[in-house]
C-alpha cells in the first residue's frame, strides 16, 4: 500500500514537471524517445552537485549553456554526416536554455534533438540501403568527402543524399578493389553492403531512453570537465569491471550477429570453459535463470541479452544453443552453466624476460612488465579477500618470478596505460622505492595532502626504466612521474598525455534525496520504467565519475597538460593537439605548487646524458627509426586530407603506391632480421619488431654499464 502511495505522490510531481515542459514528445517508434522521471531527477541532482564539489568552478551560465550544446551536437553529428541545416537553425532556440533545463530536471528538449538525430540517421541508412544495387560508374572523376566536421550541415535533403550516394558508392568500390584475383563479384558486394546498413540500421531501431540520457548526461559533463563522466547502471558495471579486472558469470565474450547473440570467445578457466559444452560461433537464443522459463532473446540489445547471461556466482544459468554451423531452424540443445567469478587475465600485468647484448659483449637479461591499467578489486579490497586482484598484488608475483630467473633489470612498460586507481600508483610505486611520498593532492577547498609509500620493503632495487607514449594517462604519469623524481629509473618513450585530475566514483543514490529516491523505487517496483534496484557493480540509478581533485608531482609540478617528459624522447606519431589533454577544450589548465620533501634515489642527469648521445647513434644508422620519422610525415599529410576519388583507377594506383610502399618496408625489415627478402614465412619474426621496446632494451643494457 505504501509503495501505491508513494506512486501517486510521484505521478502527480511528474505531471506537474512535464506540464512546463519546452517540447512535446509524442509518438511511437525510432526518434519518439522519452526520458522518465527518473533521469529527471538524475538530471536535476547532478547538476546540483557539480555546483558544490566539483574541482572546476565554472560559472552556471548561458555561456556554460552554449558550450552544452555545441558539445551535444558535436558528440551527436562531429562529422555533420546527418542532420540538415534547418534542423540546427530550429535547434538554436535551446542554445541559451539547455543549462536552465538541466537544472530544472526538463529534458524534453535534449530528448528532441536525440530523436531528430536518430531520425536523420535512420534515414541516411535506409537511403543508403537502396543505393547498394546501384550500376555505379567507377570510371567517373568525382570525389566523396569523407571528413565533413569542418564543412557546413546539408543545406537540404537532396544535398545529404548526394553525399550518401557519394559514400555507398565509395564502400562499392573499396569492395570492389579488395575482390580476390580481380573476380567481379556485384552480387557478393551487394549482400556485404546490405548487410552492413541492415545491422547499422538494427542497432540504431534498439536505442532507449537510457542511451540518450547517457549522451546527454555527458554533454553537460563534457562541457564543464573531460574527464567527469555518468554511467547509467549497465555503464557503471561495465566500467566497475574493468577496474577489477573481474566479473562474474559464465566466462565468455558475446558479440552481435544478424540479430542473434554470438559466442566469440571463451574466457580461461571460466564455467564455459571447464564445462567445454559451449563452443566459439555457438548461437545462445535462450536464457533461464534456475528452473524458471526460457526468455528468447532473438533481436535483443546485446547489453540487455549479456545483463541476462551474467550473475552472481554460484547461481545456475541454463541456455538456448544453436551449434555453431547450424541453421536458426534446428533444434537447440540446452546447457546449465553455475556462474563464477572470472578474472580477466589477458588486461593484467605481464611479463617477458629479453636477452639484449650490451655494446661490452655481455647478454643481459631484463624482465619487461607490461602494465595495462592501474585495476583494483574494490569490492574484494574492501571485503578483506586476501587474494583481491589488483595491479599492485600481480606486479609483485612477477617481480618474485623474475628475481628467481636472475635479471639484470626491469623495465615496465606503461604505454597505452590510460590509468585508473590513484591508490594502485602509489602503492606500485612502493614496490621500486625505500618509502617516502609519491603524490600530492590538492581537493576543491584547496587544501594539499600528500601521499606517501610507508612500506619500507623493496621488490627491485636495481636498474630499471619506464616506457611511456602519448596515451599514458592519469595514474600512469603519477608512477613515472615519481620514478623520475626519485631518480629511481630513466623514463623512455615520448611526451605522456597530460591528465593531472583525479576523479571519485560516487554511486548517483547517494546523490539523488531521499525522498526521490524512495519514490523512484516506488516506480520501479509497481511500474518497471527503471531498472530495479543494482548491485554494487551496477547501481541503481547510475554513477558519476566526478573531478574533485589534482594532482601533483612531489617537485609540485603539475602534470596537467605537460604530462611527463621522458629523459629519453622518441618523436610524436600522434600530434598533441589532436591527441591528449591539450586537445580537450575544457581541460584544466597547469600549474604548480611548493615541492615535497623527499630524497632522491639517484642523481641520474649525467647517466642520462650519457645515454642519450648512444641512443642518437643508434638511431643515426636505424632503418626502423627511420621509418618511424616516415611514418610521422606520412600520417601528418593524411591528417590534412579530407577527401578520396572515386574513380576506380585512381584509386588502384594509390592502393598500389601503398602496397610498393609497404612491401619495400617489409623487405628492409626482413633483410635486417636476416630472413629471405620477398617471402612470407616467420611473420611472427616480423611482427615482434617493437623499435620502442627494442632501443628501450639497449638504452637499459647502457645503463647496467653506466651504472655497475
Amino acid at each position: 500500500m505504501l509503495k501505491k502511495v508513494f506512486l501517486a505522490i510521484f505521478i502527480a510531481a511528474a505531471i506537474s514537471c512535464s506540464a512546463g515542459a519546452r517540447v512535446d514528445l509524442n509518438g511511437e517508434g525510432p526518434g519518439t524517445l522519452k526520458p522518465n522521471a527518473a533521469q529527471g531527477v538524475i538530471a536535476k541532482d547532478l547538476v546540483s552537485l557539480f555546483e558544490t564539489v566539483h574541482y572546476k568552478k565554472v560559472p552556471f551560465n548561458d555561456s556554460l549553456s552554449s558550450e552544452i550544446y555545441d558539445v551535444y551536437l558535436k558528440t551527436l553529428d562531429e562529422g555533420r554526416n546527418y542532420f540538415l541545416k534547418s534542423d540546427i537553425e530550429s535547434f538554436e532556440q535551446y542554445r541559451p536554455i539547455l543549462l536552465k533545463d538541466l537544472t530544472d530536471g526538463d529534458l524534453s528538449a535534449m530528448f528532441h534533438i536525440f530523436n531528430v538525430y536518430q531520425k536523420r540517421y535512420l534515414e541516411r541508412l535506409n537511403y543508403a540501403v537502396s543505393l547498394v544495387d546501384s550500376d555505379f560508374d567507377f570510371t567517373k572523376d568525382e570525389e566523396y568527402i569523407y571528413n565533413r566536421k569542418d564543412e557546413d550541415w546539408f543545406n537540404s535533403q537532396e544535398e545529404a543524399e548526394e553525399t550518401w550516394r557519394k559514400r555507398v558508392k565509395y564502400d562499392m568500390l573499396v569492395l570492389k578493389i579488395r575482390e580476390e584475383d580481380g573476380k567481379e563479384d556485384k552480387e557478393k558486394r551487394v549482400k556485404t553492403l546490405t548487410d552492413r546498413y541492415n545491422n547499422l540500421i538494427s542497432q540504431a531501431e534498439k536505442y532507449n531512453n537510457d542511451d540518450a540520457f547517457q549522451i546527454i548526461m555527458n554533454a553537460f559533463t563534457g562541457a564543464i570537465d573531460p574527464h567527469t563522466n555518468y554511467f547509467n547502471p549497465s555503464f557503471a558495471q561495465a566500467f566497475n569491471e574493468d577496474m577489477a579486472r573481474t566479473f562474474e558469470g559464465i566466462g565468455a565474450r558475446l558479440m552481435m550477429d544478424n540479430e542473434v547473440v554470438k559466442i566469440s570467445e571463451i574466457l580461461p578457466g571460466g564455467p564455459a570453459f571447464k564445462d567445454k559444452t559451449l563452443q566459439v560461433d555457438d548461437r545462445i537464443i535462450g536464457v533461464a535463470q534456475g528452473d524458471e522459463e526460457f526468455v528468447d532473446i532473438i533481436g535483443w540489445r546485446l547489453d540487455n541479452a549479456v545483463s541476462k547471461i551474467k550473475g552472481p556466482k554460484g547461481t545456475e544459468v541454463r541456455l538456448k544453443i544453436i551449434p555453431a554451423g547450424q541453421e536458426l531452424t534446428s533444434q537447440p540443445k540446452i546447457i546449465s552453466l553455475i556462474r563464477d567469478k572470472i578474472v580477466m587475465e589477458e588486461t593484467s600485468a605481464k611479463k617477458e624476460i629479453r636477452n639484449i647484448t650490451g655494446d661490452d659483449g655481455k647478454t643481459y637479461k631484463v624482465g619487461v612488465i607490461k602494465v595495462p591499467g592501474f585495476y583494483i578489486d574494490f569490492k574484494a579490497y574492501n571485503a578483506k579477500d586476501p587474494n583481491y586482484k589488483s595491479t599492485t598484488r600481480d606486479v609483485k608475483l612477477i617481480l618474485d618470478t623474475l628475481k628467481q630467473e636472475n635479471v639484470d633489470a626491469v623495465l615496465v612498460d606503461l604505454r597505452g596505460n590510460g590509468g585508473g586507481s590513484l591508490m594502485e600508483a602509489i602503492e606500485l610505486t612502493g614496490l621500486f622505492i625505500k618509502s617516502g611520498p609519491v603524490v600530492q593532492v590538492r581537493d576543491t577547498r584547496n587544501r594539499i595532502e600528500v601521499d606517501s609509500d610507508d612500506d619500507p620493503e623493496i621488490l627491485w632495487d636495481g636498474p630499471m626504466g619506464v616506457m611511456i607514449d602519448r596515451f599514458s594517462a592519469s595514474a600512469s604519469e603519477i608512477f613515472a612521474g615519481a620514478i623520475q623524481d626519485y631518480g629511481r629509473g630513466v623514463i623512455i618513450g615520448t611526451q605522456s598525455y597530460g591528465k593531472g585530475t583525479v576523479q571519485s566514483a560516487i554511486d548517483m543514490a547517494r546523490v539523488i534525496s531521499p525522498a526521490n529516491r524512495l519514490l523512484l523505487k516506488a516506480q520501479s517496483a509497481d511500474s518497471g520504467s527503471i531498472r530495479s534496484m543494482g548491485s554494487e557493480d551496477a547501481p541503481a540509478f547510475g554513477q558519476i565519475n566526478i573531478t574533485m581533485a589534482k594532482f601533483y608531482r612531489i617537485n609540485g609540478s603539475s602534470t596537467q597538460h605537460k604530462g611527463v617528459i621522458p629523459d629519453i624522447e622518441f618523436p610524436m606519431i600522434y600530434p598533441a593537439d589532436k591527441f591528449g589533454e591539450s586537445s580537450e577544450p575544457a581541460a584544466l589548465p597547469w600549474d604548480q605548487i611548493n615541492a615535497t620533501k623527499y630524497s632522491e634515489v639517484a642523481d641520474l642527469g649525467s647517466v642520462i646524458d650519457s645515454l642519450n648521445i648512444k641512443h642518437e647513434e643508434r638511431m643515426k644508422t636505424s632503418s626502423e627509426y627511420k621509418n618511424l620519422l616516415e611514418d610521422i610525415a606520412y600520417l601528418n599529410k593524411r591528417e590534412s586530407e579530407t577527401s578520396v576519388s572515386l574513380q576506380e583507377a585512381k584509386l588502384k594506383a594509390e592502393r598500389a603506391k601503398n602496397e610498393e610502399r609497404s612491401k619495400a618496408r617489409r623487405d628492409a625489415r626482413r633483410s635486417s632480421l636476416g630472413l629471405p627478402v620477398g617471402e612470407e614465412d616467420d611473420e611472427s619474426k616480423e611482427k615482434g619488431v617493437d623499435l620502442i621496446e627494442d632501443e628501450s632494451l639497449k638504452i637499459i643494457a647502457d645503463m647496467i654499464q653506466f651504472t655497475s
